[in-house]
């Protein structure tokens, strides 16, 4: 199945009316001019015509293969995934752009189910490779380097052996998955369609999660409650919408054979359970000493007896509400990637003249950002809702990072160049953080200084703290539904289930903030994808800290590292750090960081 890239909510961007430039918008005619554009037909045609042909000569011949052979096969697939990703990548843009239009709905479904269609026969090649003996496979490789370069696809493709159905029914659940894909459409579509009264304005959803960060305390309650009211309207919808992927996840689990409902997602992370309960069970320890002991000092700033979960993102008191234009913007972000290294800044300003970011609010359009690769020999294209504040460079670093690593990842080819979602958030969360020491280095005064910090702690804790809570979210609903059917009700249990663990003793919880799982996209386009978001922050704090301590060829290390994509495993990555996910210590020396700001903020105080 080739799926669309998938929005990211950001819940810290940000609401404001004051001018912000030109803001930049896609040109997407480096893929396609248009969904009648010649170029789409030919490339339609070619693949239905090659993966037939790719059926005909591979089907059942794959283990009389020798080395030339099999090297031949991989790089046909290779071009049929990179046409077919095309196309899809063009189709899901498009649709992202106006999600609200009928007209590209319907063909980026069209596009999804002759894709569908054109690669069923596909199915027979992951199967006969998991049927190839160990030896026959290693020796082909031992005697064909080029072949060889493609051990990290034969080993994730491998690992699903164990939990490989047969033949029939692994094409038959290729063919089911636009059923699934239509869920994902509902869920897309109902929550672009909400529409919210804040003041007498009609919104959209990214209008009004924006004024969760009003520095107004009786508009962010406004929104808070508005969001609630909606969100009750339609938890039906939503429930049934989870209910519905957690059931088909259940089912396809149990036919698999996998232990847990996370199994499949640590599979294809190519991580380790136990990495993942590690760095799980190291940053609920760390709730008392990070997001507690945080939202009791901003209870303070703010003069509040209780915070309330409004006040949750809410501005200092002392923050300065200016809105920062495009300009600024995107010299901040290239000034900090440049002074790291100017590779990097060459890389990066592509996306800035050439039609690769998108960036303003505009109805229909989905919210949140994004950075999508696209395929190896097009480019990535950066998705935004900018609307101005400091938060919003930051989205703008963390998502250009997201682009650097894609088009240094490129290389390796379209098979080897995607990261697995646990290394997916180096670059990004590295760029945030390069920007971020940028931006607090140029502070002029402690109150300058203490806003950065905060904001920066806030960022973390909604990265590390909240995505660790949303995991554990997702854990308790699958594992719930393997019981049976959940009401509205229970999954609102759930959620607030571990709400006030996460957020801690500082926070009271309104009526209504029970369906606040309802908008959060991952849990239905990507289920368990959220801990890769701490997985990437804590693996960055610790990279960061290497770098900080003026490690020699540091830079060159981690462009290796970058480019690398999916061609080798997190240790073999980590290693020319010094650094190890598997160690307990290596996420403390993560969490540390955010600590030590948050000790700093204390400091502050006396």
């Amino acid at each position: 199945m080739f799926h669309l890239p998938f929005p990211v909510f950001d819940a810290n961007a940000s609401h404001g009316d004051q001018p912000l430039g030109n803001l930049p918008e896609w040109n997407l005619d480096d893929l396609y001019t248009g969904e009648d554009a010649a170029e789409l037909k030919r490339d339609l045609d070619w693949l239905e015509a090659a993966c037939a042909s790719f059926a005909s000569d591979y089907e059942n011949n794959l283990a009389t293969l020798d080395a030339a052979g099999l090297l031949d096969c991989i790089q046909r697939q290779e071009r049929i995934n990179q046409i077919a990703g095309r196309i899809m990548s063009y189709a899901g843009l498009r649709y992202y752009q106006l999600t609200t239009d009928a007209g590209r709905a319907k063909f980026m479904s069209d596009m999804q189910e002759k894709i569908t269609n054109y690669t069923t026969p596909l199915v027979f090649f992951t199967l006969e490779l998991n049927r190839l003996e160990d030896d026959h496979l290693g020796n082909l490789m031992e005697h064909n380097a080029d072949l060889a370069r493609y051990k990290p696809i034969f080993d994730k493709i491998r690992a699903m052996k164990p939990h490989q159905l047969s033949d029939e029914m692994e094409k038959f659940l290729h063919d089911l998955g636009v059923v699934g894909d239509a869920w994902e459409r509902l869920f897309d579509e109902t929550i672009a369609g909400l529409t919210f009264q804040i003041d007498g304005e009609t919104m959209g959803i990214e209008g009004t999660l924006n004024f969760l960060t009003d520095p107004d305390r009786t508009k962010r309650e406004a929104a808070a409650r508005e969001l609630a009211k909606v969100f009750g309207e339609n938890i039906k919808t939503f429930a049934r919408v989870h209910n519905t992927q957690a059931k088909e996840k259940e089912i396809l689990d149990r036919w698999r054979g996998m232990p847990t409902a996370q199994s499949g997602r640590h599979l294809s992370n190519q991580v380790e359970p136990e990495v993942v309960e590690a760095l799980r069970n190291a940053v609920v320890a760390a709730y008392p000493k990070l997001s507690h002991r945080y939202y009791e000092l901003k209870r303070k700033w703010l003069g509040l007896d209780r915070m309330q979960v409004w006040d949750r993102n809410a501005p200092l008191p002392m923050e300065d509400p200016r809105i920062v234009n495009w300009t600024e913007a995107e010299k901040t972000v290239m000034d900090a990637y440049t002074a790291f290294d100017p590779r990097m800044g060459d890389l990066a300003k592509p996306f800035f003249n050439k039609g690769w970011i998108d960036a303003g609010v505009k109805p229909g359009k989905a919210p949140g950002a994004f950075a999508h690769p696209t395929v190896t020999d097009v480019h990535p294209y950066v998705m935004l809702n900018y609307l101005g504040k400091p938060r919003d460079v930051m989205t703008l670093a963390h998502e250009l990072g997201h682009g650097v690593h894609q088009v240094l990842a490129a290389d390796q080819g379209e098979m080897l160049s995607s990261t697995p979602l646990t290394l997916a958030e180096t670059a990004s969360v590295f760029g945030e953080m390069l920007t971020f020491r940028k931006m607090l280095d140029g502070a002029e005064t402690t109150a300058q200084r203490k806003v950065m910090l905060a904001g920066k702690v806030e960022d973390m804790i909604n990265t590390v703290v909240r995505q660790i809570a949303f995991y554990d979210f997702e854990c308790k609903l699958h594992e719930a539904r393997r019981g049976g059917e959940l009401t509205p009700e229970d999954i609102n249990a759930l959620w607030m289930s571990v709400q006030a663990e996460s957020l801690g003793p500082a926070f009271d919880f309104m009526d209504g903030y029970e369906t606040f799982w309802a908008y959060i996209p991952h849990f239905v386009h990507s289920p368990f994808y959220v801990y890769a978001y701490a997985f990437g922050d804590g693996l960055v704090n610790a990279l960061y800290s290497v770098y900080a301590e003026g490690t020699d060829g540091f830079e060159e290390k981690y462009f290796d590292m970058l480019k690398a994509g999916g061609s080798k495993h997190h240790k073999e990555l980590l290693a020319p750090f010094g650094l190890d996910a598997s160690d307990p210590e290596f996420w403390d020396k993560g969490l540390s960081m955010i600590s030590g700001f948050i000790d700093e903020l204390e400091a502050m105080e006396d």
